[in-house]
């Protein structure tokens, strides 16, 4: 579950893409804009692609050095990675800030992109200053049982197109723009099916290393979340996570309301930063 821009509705940045090579030699897409430090990382999550954080991309390259970045099989990236996990994804970013010789950067993700930037900020403590998840995790540590998880990814796999399309409207604010959720809901349940489910199903899979993951971790952690499922704070606070929660807004915070989503983040970007 990802996204991440929304002027007039449109998908794509004006400046063309930079290619790498990931660790098993998929084609990795990625854009820069912008200067300044330290280095913002915007990660999408499931299904989406760099160009959803067009608003984002806008309001803060006026300040920072901003990168975006296709994970592999997703947007212009390649599709041949055989195992599609969050592992394999945080490589993809561990990659490109390798490449771009980031030494001050701070990664932001949303939805399964929290889980990538962990496993970026695994590989490349040393130049990492700080996470913010974006609707990632409301709550921490009550893991789901095998049974459980068999029975959410079920419907996905026996009719994906419709299942995504429904589940991907249902995550959105009451309030939202018509025109905009069901351009979200049609690109989302556009993905390839077998990646698409592959990742899903890896993503849910982390849900049992995520906080071990975070424990690991010596760096300022902020998430940023709608009111509505509410978090647990307290269960991310023992994760050395604080946590801003946004109201009358739906998982696609970035979407729904993006200039006071801009506001919300430049302010953990600066919390971090001052540190």
């Amino acid at each position: 579950m990802c996204f991440g821009c929304s002027i007039a509705l449109t998908v794509g940045c004006s400046k063309q893409p930079l290619f790498i090579n990931s660790a098993d030699n998929i084609s990795i897409a990625y854009e820069t804009h912008g200067f300044g430090k330290p280095a913002l990382v915007f990660v999408h999550g499931w299904s989406c692609d760099k160009s959803y954080w067009k608003n984002q991309v806008h309001a803060f390259s006026q300040k920072f050095e901003v990168i975006t970045l296709d994970l592999a099989g997703h947007g212009e990236s390649g599709q041949e990675r055989d195992d599609w996990t969050i592992e394999s994804f945080g490589g993809d970013v561990s990659r490109v800030i390798e490449t771009l010789g980031l030494n001050e950067a701070v990664l932001i993700g949303h939805s399964m992109g929290g889980d990538v930037i962990v496993a970026a900020a695994q590989r490349l403590p040393e130049r990492v200053k700080g996470l913010i998840l974006i609707d990632a995790y409301q709550q921490l540590g009550n893991y789901r049982t095998t049974e459980q998880t068999e029975a959410f990814l079920a419907p996905f796999r026996n009719a994906f197109k419709e299942k995504t399309n429904s589940f991907v409207r249902g995550l959105f604010h009451p309030g939202s723009e018509p025109s905009l959720v069901d351009k979200v809901a049609k690109d989302i349940s556009s993905a390839p099916p077998d990646i698409a489910k592959a990742d899903l199903k890896s993503r849910i899979k982390n849900d049992s290393k995520i906080t071990a993951a975070l424990d690991a971790l010596d760096l300022p952690l902020i998430a940023i979340n709608p009111d509505n499922p509410p978090t647990d704070s307290l269960s991310l606070k023992k994760y050395g996570i604080k946590t801003i929660i946004m109201h009358d807004v739906g998982h696609f915070l970035m979407l729904e309301m993006p200039d006071e989503f801009n506001k919300v983040l430049s302010n953990a970007i600066e919390e971090i930063a001052g540190r």
